[in-house]
């Protein structure tokens, strides 16, 4: 008489049912390629001399004050250095931020006047309230107001001037306090020159 099959249990059954899958499981990995190594195909990172800590405008560069990163090359602006040797005792002409990348433009030297625009020059301007000169910086746009000994009227010398350089926060003891470096044109810089020997400028901020 032949013999009756006994039924399987439920747990035998998922058990071969779990192994089934975690035999289908290894096939698939087995027969997947080995992913890349990271950064294989992009391009390298390039070395760039950084700030360690906010700077403010007049500081002469030290080794302690640099440090060098590694940044995407599509992202890594014109006038920058590799070696932080190549920074020290320059003066920043504007203050930076920690970790922002260090370009000519931020130096006092020939690369800050490269971005005058076409037809203007630098010109300075000592404003005599150094509070003042704390609320601009480089990039923004300020009217020059000269007010004039014995007088309570004051005119207007400079509108829209471009500020290419401002100390920031500054001593009375500096040397560049209350100095800012302005893009104008040659009439307008003379204007500045013969205000600032017969009046007390100022600055007021323009609207965008």
């Amino acid at each position: 008489m032949p013999r009756l099959r006994r039924s399987r249990s439920p747990v035998h059954l998922a058990r071969r049912g779990a192994a089934g899958l975690l035999v289908s499981l290894a096939l698939v990995l087995a027969l997947q390629p080995d992913p890349a190594p990271a950064g294989v195909g992009g391009p390298a990172a390039v070395p760039v001399v950084v700030a360690v800590a906010d700077l403010p405008a007049g500081t002469q560069l030290a080794a302690g004050h640099l440090t060098v990163a590694a940044v995407p090359p599509d992202v890594v602006p014109d006038g920058v250095v590799e070696r932080p040797e190549l920074l020290e005792h320059r003066v920043l002409a504007a203050g930076v931020r920690r970790g922002e990348p260090l370009t000519d433009a931020r130096l006092v030297g020939a690369g800050l006047t490269a971005l005058l625009p076409e037809g203007q020059v630098a010109a300075p301007v000592r404003l005599a309230d150094l509070a003042v000169t704390a609320l601009v910086r480089a990039g923004d746009r300020v009217d020059v107001l000269a007010t004039a000994g014995g007088t309570a009227v004051a005119e207007r010398v400079a509108a829209g001037a471009l500020v290419l350089a401002a100390p920031g926060r500054a001593d009375v003891a500096d040397p560049g306090a209350g100095l800012l470096l302005l893009a104008v044109d040659a009439g307008t810089a003379a204007r500045l020159a013969a205000a600032s020997a017969e009046a007390t400028l100022t600055i007021s901020l323009p609207p965008p």
